[in-house]
């Protein structure tokens, strides 16, 4: 299990506890977190789950796959730490993850 903030964009917090082996997305959409729509269902196959990783965390959440990169093609504001919160696993070493939302997503 590890503790993870979801931050929306006009700074609202939600801080939940997200089970080990599910993704960043799926905690989201669990907890209803807005601003996660996740309209492909984390196939990979949108960019409606978008997140900024807190600087702090990018060594820990790996690196962006080819077709994470090809999808972020498709999302507004991208930025060296973007991610599609679909393709983060979460462990337990993930216990204090922080994420931000853009404002596209709202």
């Amino acid at each position: 299990m590890a503790r993870i903030t979801y931050i929306e964009h006009n700074g609202t917090e939600h801080v939940v506890d997200v089970k080990a082996g599910l993704s960043v997305m799926e905690g989201a959409v669990k907890n209803n977190i807005a601003g996660i729509d996740a309209d492909c269902g984390g196939a990979c196959a949108c960019a409606t789950c978008h997140v900024f990783v807190d600087e702090a965390w990018l060594d820990q959440v790996g690196s962006r796959s080819t077709m994470e990169e090809s999808m972020l093609g498709f999302a507004q504001g991208v930025e060296e730490n973007s991610r599609l919160c679909c393709q983060i696993k979460v462990s337990d070493t993930l216990n204090g993850l922080i994420v931000r939302m853009p404002e596209s997503q709202r």
